[in-house]
């Protein structure tokens, strides 16, 4: 059993997660911690079933959100335009809204928070990120680029850094071009491909469950 001496316990909220895999992380080393998505979650355990914005302002240490990416992602840059240089206005409408519903994710009062997504399009004019990670810098054996927008807490580090990996995703059109396969050859759902890695979800638990009023490096 792990020694929780040095941590203390936090209630946290990870928002837009129907799989549990972060929830039961922090779980794992003794956190109040809840899930919140629209749909059930996979693994049993405390979860809001609903919108998180019923939840944000029920005295929260941290909260960890993974907002839908569909339409801010650099990944459908593709679809955001009808012709070169023309955008297709009902999916730049929907655009906004994912903006929207990101920037009150990071506004919200709460004193510790994580939001993370893929590259977005400058389009919509996201912050700036304050890290990139990597599942290879966590023990997986893949690359899939993944941003962390953090307020309050430091940069999470790399726990066990792996020198053999591959794409885990499908290559999109530019990739297939450079000659590029995913590792991961299973056929991956949208619930699949957003799933956290365990390894990441363990580093947030061991590194952010602590006293964060001993460490003074938060991102930016």
């Amino acid at each position: 059993m792990r020694d929780l001496r040095w941590k203390f316990q936090m209630k946290v909220l990870v928002a837009c997660e129907y799989s549990g895999v972060v929830r039961e992380a922090f779980r794992a080393l003794g956190h109040q911690a809840m899930s919140c998505d629209v749909i059930g979650t996979e693994i049993p355990g405390p979860h809001y079933k609903g919108d998180v914005r019923d939840v944000l302002d029920d005295g929260w240490d941290l909260l960890i959100a993974h907002p839908p990416c569909t339409f801010l992602s650099k990944a459908s840059a593709r679809w955001l335009y009808t012709s070169p240089g023309v955008i297709d206005v009902a999916r730049y409408g929907k655009g906004k809204e994912a903006r929207e519903f990101f920037m009150h994710l990071m506004n919200a009062p709460i004193p510790r928070i994580c939001i993370e997504n893929p590259t977005p399009l400058r389009v919509f004019d996201l912050p700036k990120h304050s890290q990139v990670v990597q599942p290879y810098e966590y023990g997986h054996p893949y690359s899939k680029r993944t941003l962390l927008w953090l307020k309050g807490l430091p940069k999470l580090q790399p726990t066990n850094v792996l020198t053999d990996f591959g794409p885990y995703l499908p290559s999109n059109t530019g990739g297939a071009r450079r000659g590029e396969k995913a590792t991961y050859t299973k056929i991956m759902t949208k619930k699949d491909r957003s799933r956290t890695f365990t390894g990441i979800a363990a580093a947030m638990a061991d590194q952010w469950g602590v006293n964060q009023s001993t460490n003074t490096q938060e991102g930016t």
